[in-house]
């Protein structure tokens, strides 16, 4: 184990965190917010103090594998998710520190579950940290330090490119693993900008066009107003919603778009299931909820598509109140909010990819069990998959159960209503944000107990890494040196 390179690669995410600390700092000190400026100050030169010393020094050996690579992206989650709660707690605006890490890693894996009810109150500072921390947590805190870093061209930093990247397969867009961070986040930069320039043009204000589009690129969900998406116009919520769509969609195949490989976007079979699954959900719910909106179909399409769009892309933005909906509407977004969209993508889920995988899985050993003597290879995307592949998406599934029904027993002990418990726990778990019932759209989650909340915010860490690298912290073999045999 390189504890050595594990410390410096922390003390560079830190660093990282408190030089984006500075933007929100500029807007405390020009609009004098004292409180949220003093605080951003503080958590600045702390973390500087302390981590300043520990990343200039360069270690002997800076040779890391898979063990280093997931155990340096589980630990660098739960420290950023700390630093970032710091300001919260400093400035007063959340002086419970489970309250503030709770808000904080809800911002940094993109969940978008709050505990804030009002919101206009609040210090733009603090709203704007609040927003930024989705865009951060979004594309990776550590594929941003892999952009940045000369030792991103080392092959051994692809591990952690694969720990903290969503999906069943990871791989470099090109050979160098640096030159792939800079690529996806080029796609990701200019892909915000143009969100920001529409909603500029759309005669939405400056402030909530640029931490809207932070919330939709990482797709997040955390609002700068207490009243959400609805006071915005039709034209920002069409907007907003389409490009959700497309943060949920896998950022290589914009890059194949750039490369102009359309015969490869063809065959992406991941890419036409996320695309059928939005089309055909809007489709539905729009005729089950167009009596609710005295048959004004435009107002009935741009909800549904709204919702489906925030909760398929897990952002959980709100454009109206869902928990009123038929049961069977609110029964296709649960089932979007478990599917999620695409791997590669900043949404979270369980991946519209391992579903692909493990449906065709399923239906190969229907064949084997009719034909013992066939062999037959899962497909996807028109190349085989692995056979460790498939296996380890099977294994993926069998550890999300099981941390599902272990978070359901312990939010249920807080007394919500079962429509709650479930939703609630699926909503953090898969990086969603509001659930049903007292979770929903309308509500929060202010009024959890202690437990529920420490559960729940690992469970929103423990979603956005996909549950591997954090389960890594927990094998006490991880942290063993190797036994050299004589």
């Amino acid at each position: 184990m390189n504890y050595r390179m594990i410390i410096r690669y922390l003390a560079f995410t830190l660093l990282i965190t408190a030089a984006f600390m500075l933007p929100a700092l500029v807007i405390s000190l020009c609009l004098r917010e004292s409180r949220s400026a003093m605080a951003f100050g503080v958590c600045i030169l702390v973390l500087a103090a302390v981590c300043v010393p520990i990343a200039v020094y360069r270690p002997k050996r800076t040779v890391m594998r898979a063990r280093e690579g997931y155990i340096i992206t589980g630990l660098c989650w739960f420290l950023v998710s700390m630093a970032g709660a710091a300001p919260f707690v400093i400035s007063g605006c959340i002086p419970n520190f489970i309250d503030a890490l709770f808000e904080a890693a809800s911002g940094f894996t993109t969940t978008g579950a709050s505990i804030l009810s009002d919101l206009d109150p609040l210090p733009k500072g603090i709203l704007y940290w609040r927003s930024f921390s989705h865009w951060l947590g979004g594309m990776g805190v550590l594929v941003f330090l892999l952009a940045l870093s000369p030792s991103g061209t080392n092959g051994d930093s692809l591990f952690i490119m694969r720990a903290e990247s969503p999906g069943p397969q990871v791989s470099k867009l090109v050979p160098k693993t640096r030159q792939s961070a800079q690529i996806l986040y080029k796609i990701y930069v200019g892909m915000t900008l143009a969100e920001v320039l529409m909603l500029l043009l759309g005669g939405m204000e400056v402030f909530d066009a640029v931490t809207i589009s932070f919330a939709t690129a990482g797709t997040g969900g955390f609002a700068v107003r207490s009243s959400g998406m609805a006071s915005y116009t039709p034209y920002m919520q069409w907007v907003i919603a389409s490009f959700m769509v497309l943060f949920g969609v896998n950022f290589g195949i914009y890059y194949l778009c750039i490369m102009r490989s359309f015969k490869r976007i063809r065959q992406n079979d991941e890419m036409r299931v996320y695309l059928a699954l939005v089309i055909l959900s809007t489709i539905v719910i729009t005729v089950r909820i167009l009596p609710m909106y005295q048959s004004d179909m435009a107002e009935a399409s741009r909800h549904a598509f709204f919702q489906v769009a925030s909760i398929i892309s897990t952002t959980g933005f709100a454009s109206a109140d869902f928990n009123v909906w038929p049961t069977v509407c609110k029964t296709i977004l649960v089932v979007l909010m478990f599917i999620g969209a695409s791997a590669g993508s900043t949404a979270g889920g369980v991946k519209v990819s391992r579903l692909v995988i493990l449906a065709k899985s399923l239906r190969q050993n229907m064949k084997k069990l009719l034909h013992p003597n066939t062999v037959s290879k899962v497909h996807m995307d028109g190349d085989v998959v692995s056979d460790s592949t498939v296996n380890f998406v099977f294994i993926y599934f069998a550890a999300y159960v099981f941390i599902l029904l272990v978070s359901l027993l312990v939010v249920s002990w807080d007394g919500l209503s079962f429509e709650a418990t479930v939703t609630g726990v699926l909503a953090c778990l898969n990086n969603v944000g509001p659930g049903l019932g007292e979770v929903g759209p309308m509500g929060n989650y202010a009024s959890l107990g202690v437990a529920s909340k420490i559960c729940l915010t690992l469970d929103m860490i423990i979603g956005r890494l996909e549950i591997f690298p954090v389960l890594m912290l927990i094998l006490r073999s991880n942290w063993k040196r190797p036994r050299i045999r004589e």
